[in-house]
């Protein structure tokens, strides 16, 4: 089992920047893909982002396209997703999340970070 923690969220102003941290630990990522997603109040939770350990292929919802990178750093077994021009509609608990390459389910979630963003 891969356990994932988040870090990183906060509270910023309208045109503002944050980046979310997602450490992971229990098993090699070699064969994952590492997702966030995000989950406002009232609202179903949406995919924002994800990337492949291994070669880094991403991926990014069209909400978030041009606005945020995902990354991931081996040594520190971290995956990133840096967020700019941050707009009020992306308040919501962002969670962090792990899928094998053999299946498109996420499976492992970490228990969230809150962001928001004041207008």
């Amino acid at each position: 089992q891969v356990q994932l923690v988040e870090s990183g969220g906060g509270l910023v102003q309208a045109g503002g920047s944050l980046r979310l941290s997602c450490t992971a630990s229990g098993r090699t990522l070699n064969n994952y893909f590492m997702g966030w997603f995000r989950q406002a109040p009232g609202k179903e939770r949406e995919f924002v982002a994800s990337i492949r350990w291994i070669g880094g292929t991403t991926s990014y919802a069209n909400s978030v396209k041009g606005r945020s990178s995902i990354s991931r750093d081996y040594a520190k077994n971290t995956v990133y997703l840096q967020m700019n021009s941050l707009k009020p509609e992306d308040t919501a608990v962002y969670y962090c999340a792990a899928r094998t390459l053999a299946t498109m389910e996420y499976t492992n979630w970490g228990q969230g970070t809150q962001v928001t963003v004041s207008s």
